[in-house]
This record gives C-alpha cells, structure tokens and sequence, in this order.
C-alpha cells in the first residue's frame, strides 16, 4: 500500500473553502469515479472519498487543505503520477477560489423620505 499526503495552506477563510472542498468532491465523483462524503463541522469540514484501491479524507479548515489518501496494491504502483495529478488538481481549484472575489452581502440601502410638503397655502 502507497500513502499519499498533501498540505495547502490558503486565505479562503472557511466559508469559500467549504465551497471549493464541494468543488472538488465534485470533480473527484465526476472524473475519478469516486464516492464523496462530506462532513461538515464548525471549524470545518472533512471529505472522506473511496473507490476500489483508494480511500482517503481531505480536511478542510478556514486556513488550510489536508489530503491524505491510501492507494491499494495496483494503484500504488502509481503513486507519484496520481499525487502529481491530485496537486495539480487541488492547486487549480484553489487558485481559482483565490482569484474569484468574495460576494459580500449587501444590506438593502434604506429608503429616503422625501420631506413633507409644507401644509402652508402661499397667498
């Protein structure tokens, strides 16, 4: 068995993380097959993903990505090229959060009122 560990550190904060963790479960369900979990928590959140030959989590934070995966026998054999394959992933959707602007929430501007007409008749 081949183990596979991956740290990113980031300035998503947890809310835009969370997001981007959704985007690359997606990706990973979509491209690789797999089963994605997602467990969310209050200081963050943790994607456990699986398919034949592979089981891992990643951890997500406010500040940070934790990946760890476990390839079985036959993919082992493939580390490197699947670890290079889940960094570049996992870069690419981080850098594509980092350049995406945060929304933020607009309150409504209050309505003005326009001022009382003066209730004086002018001669």
């Amino acid at each position: 068995m081949a183990d596979i560990h991956i740290h990113r550190t980031h300035r998503l904060g947890l809310a835009k993380a969370r997001k981007t963790a959704w985007q690359w479960a997606e990706v990973a369900e979509q491209k690789f097959a797999m089963e994605c979990t997602v467990i969310e928590g209050k200081a963050g959140d943790v994607v456990e993903f699986k398919r034949p030959g592979v089981q891992g989590q990643l951890v997500v934070a406010a500040d940070s990505f934790e990946l760890t995966a476990r390839l079985g026998l036959l993919l082992g054999a493939f580390r490197g090229r699947i670890e290079t394959g889940i960094e570049e992933n996992l870069d690419a959707i981080l850098a594509e959060a980092a350049a995406t602007p945060a929304v933020k929430k607009v309150a409504p501007a209050a309505k003005k009122k326009a001022p009382a007409k003066s209730a004086a008749k002018k001669k």
